[in-house]
């Protein structure tokens, strides 16, 4: 436990250790009685109900225009968005 938590640079307590080894032991166990019931006549599945993506069909439109796409901006500058600067200098 302590080399994973070195390996993703968590500082973790002796507490948060113990507890942890649990919760692992526990998932761990887990993933046993999957492996378990999970046989070579079973096809593997991403989601048991099959889903379908309902999209609408891609019709190309007429773009917005450089003074419309900015119009819903509420401060602009030499054809640009003006944003609160918030990295510093």
């Amino acid at each position: 436990m302590e080399h994973l938590a070195d390996l993703s640079r968590i500082a973790l307590t002796d507490e948060e250790i113990t507890r942890m080894q649990g919760e692992l032991n526990v998932i761990a166990d887990a993933i046993d009685e999957v492996q378990k019931v999970a046989t070579d006549d079973v096809q593997p599945t991403a989601n048991p109900i099959p889903l379908e993506a309902y999209l609408r069909p891609d019709v190309p439109e007429k773009p917005l225009t450089q003074e419309e796409a900015l119009a819903g901006g509420p401060v602009t500058d030499q054809g640009m968005f003006v944003a609160p600067q918030i990295l510093g200098e």
